[in-house]
């Protein structure tokens, strides 16, 4: 079995093919503390990709409420207890080791590829197949908050931040385009493959006799299969936007559906270019890069999983902050503490999520004054009126907006009346 490095784990891990990487990376970030679950995203997905007959089922992208929520239900919960099956109490990180290749430690524990062979059989990675129950309801207990010791309709006390005892968080899924795909390596016929130029993964639907092994071992859950086709199909990253190839994106890479419908600016997206090894090549002035690998506040879902996850999250503040590390890894306090008190840099990008359906590929912030002094947490804190500049891909200035929002007064002989 080969062995390849996982930059997120801190480590090498074994897997199914050996280090293979595309020119670009198909990344995006979730902000989880402005999302509003409108399900705008998820309806603009559905319109465009899984209308048909056979997809009733299929949600590529859909907004879950945690902890309770989930689709398939409980997708997380049983994987996680699985793993935890295979090597008990091994779900830990050395938080001691870390470095420019190790951000967040390195992970004591197996990884869904390395629990299979502690399991046996003949799977790559460790699964299951849901039930047709378990994929019924997409929003399933939607808005459903929890108490402190994590029984529901049990509050206590404690509703206002910094103590917000009853929580619950949305949180935002399409498929992660991972970089060790566990669809990739559980596929018996070879039917699924990263793209060279975006490292979008895709299903070759000519070759897939509906085996579901993608289903069974994709920890995520992304590929779902269809029935009336009897193959599977999964969120194939609106590649012709991607491309520019879409008529409306005159070329340029441009969000996807999911993305450019957010009325809440929530995410952002992007492409990162790739070392021979395998990591990010340096690039501070990239937002995704600024955002997961300067800044850090971006951190990956369930990195323990192995397989090297592209979407990336800002945690919610509100939240026990265990509940967030299993879900997130170690990197969580940093990251919150980053958000909540945030350097005038990240201010300034923040301000460009959904700021442009153009994927920007550079930032610039031009400074402003200062407009406000706080105290955040016990550290002091500045605020300035700094403007940021996003660039597409040919280096052409698409959005300039400044940190404070402008505050615009209707004239008088425009009042509105009834």
């Amino acid at each position: 079995m080969p062995e390849v490095y996982n930059w997120q784990l801190g480590r090498a891990m074994t897997y199914r093919f050996p280090e293979a990487h595309p020119e670009w990376q198909f990344a995006f970030v979730f902000n989880i503390n402005r999302c509003l679950a409108c399900q705008t995203c998820t309806m603009a997905c559905k319109a465009t990709w899984t209308f048909s007959e056979g997809q009733e089922h299929m949600w590529w992208n859909n907004v879950e409420t945690k902890p309770y929520g989930g689709y398939p239900r409980g997708w997380d919960s049983r994987l996680l207890a699985t793993l935890e099956a295979a090597n008990p109490g091994g779900q830990t990180w050395d938080v001691s080791r870390t470095g420019p290749r190790t951000p967040y430690g390195r992970y004591r524990g197996q990884t869904i590829f390395e629990a299979a062979r502690t399991l046996g059989g003949t799977d790559e990675a460790i699964g299951y197949l849901p039930s047709e129950d378990e994929w019924a309801a997409p929003n399933v207990w939607e808005d459903t908050a929890t108490g402190a010791k994590g029984r529901p309709g049990v509050y206590g006390r404690g509703t206002e931040l910094p103590v917000h005892t009853p929580w619950f968080f949305y949180l935002q899924r399409l498929c992660n385009h991972c970089t060790y795909p566990a669809c990739v390596a559980a596929c018996p016929r070879n039917a699924i493959y990263k793209r060279k130029e975006d490292g979008i993964v895709l299903i070759d639907q000519s070759r897939c006799r509906g085996y579901r092994k993608c289903v069974q071992q994709c920890p995520y859950k992304k590929p779902m299969y269809r029935a009336t086709t009897r193959v599977s199909e999964k969120c194939v990253g609106c590649y012709p936007r991607i491309e520019g190839s879409d008529p409306l994106t005159e070329g340029l890479p441009t969000e996807t559906r999911c993305m450019a419908v957010c009325p809440g600016k929530i995410r952002m997206q992007g492409l990162v270019k790739i070392a021979e090894d395998g990591s990010w090549e340096e690039d501070p002035e990239h937002p995704i890069y600024y955002l997961v690998k300067v800044a850090k506040v971006a951190l990956p879902l369930y990195p323990q999983f192995g397989t090297e996850p592209n979407g990336y999250y800002i945690p919610p503040r509100w939240v026990p902050r265990e509940y967030l590390v299993q879900m997130f890894g170690p990197g969580v306090d940093e990251a919150i503490e980053t958000y909540t008190a945030p350097p005038r840099e990240l201010l300034a990008v923040l301000a460009l999520f959904r700021a442009t359906r153009t994927i920007l590929f550079k930032f610039r912030v031009e400074k402003g004054p200062k407009v406000r002094d706080a105290v955040i947490d016990g550290r002091r804190w500045a605020m300035y009126d700094d403007t940021v500049i996003g660039y597409d891909r040919q280096g052409r200035e698409v959005v300039r907006l400044p940190v404070v929002e402008p505050f615009y007064e209707r004239p008088r002989k425009y009042l509105n009346s009834i």
